[in-house]
């Protein structure tokens, strides 16, 4: 093998089929070697080599293969790590999705006003819910604050000396209402989000849809 790092490629090419003369019957060393064919390779100090195969050390490096003439008549890829392979199949996955929501999009509307039309009632349906969650948090609010004026007559909140302890049923009362206000507080805050991304959502459905219509999308 013939390992010239920073010769010309001609000198290189050269030396290499006078090599490969010699070496003729002789691949079992070479896994790669096909014909007159010459391979450039990087070492780990950037220095460019040439030679008839590719040293194992360097098999799964990039490597580009080259004719008599020195041309480039193929590249291979270095071996990708198990970070760049996951990566190379999740945007293999984002690319099919797409393709299947633009044909989706295709499949479902006829036109923008459609899309339009399908979000002003989802959005409505969004509203709708998010005002049936703030009617009963007012009324929790509500039954909250008789629940605390009751809690005032009774130890440890009255300053009575002779008030008698909180009863258990008005106790596990507070406990149930404060902790379902809480819960729908969570919901009407989810709405307002959900309000939010459906609209982003339907906006970008219809500039995608626009564009494939128009024929100007990006596949």
């Amino acid at each position: 093998m013939l390992r010239l790092p920073l010769l010309p490629v001609a000198l290189v090419l050269a030396a290499f089929a006078s090599a490969s003369a010699g070496a003729a019957g002789n691949s079992t060393r070479n896994p790669e070697k096909k014909g007159d064919l010459a391979y450039k390779w990087v070492d780990e100090k950037g220095i460019t080599h040439y030679g008839d195969y590719v040293p194992p050390e360097y098999a799964k490096r990039e490597r580009a293969v080259l004719n008599q003439e020195g041309v480039v008549i193929r590249r291979l890829e270095a071996e990708k790590t198990p970070e760049q392979r996951a990566a190379d199949a999740l945007r293999l996955r984002d690319a099919e999705s797409r393709k299947q929501h633009d044909q989706f999009l295709l499949n479902t509307y006829t036109s923008v006003g459609d899309i339009e039309t399908l979000r002003d009632q989802r959005l409505e349906q969004i509203v709708g819910q998010s005002a049936a969650a703030k009617q009963y948090v007012e009324s929790l609010n509500s039954r909250l604050t008789g629940l605390q004026a009751k809690a005032q007559l009774f130890k440890p909140y009255s300053g009575d000396a002779g008030a008698r302890r909180m009863p258990d049923d008005l106790a596990a009362d507070l406990v149930r209402t404060v902790s379902e206000l809480r819960a729908q507080n969570n919901v009407l805050l989810a709405k307002q989000r959900e309000h939010a991304d459906v609209s982003q959502q339907f906006q970008v459905d219809i500039e995608r849809f626009a564009e494939l219509q128009s024929g100007r999308a990006v596949r």
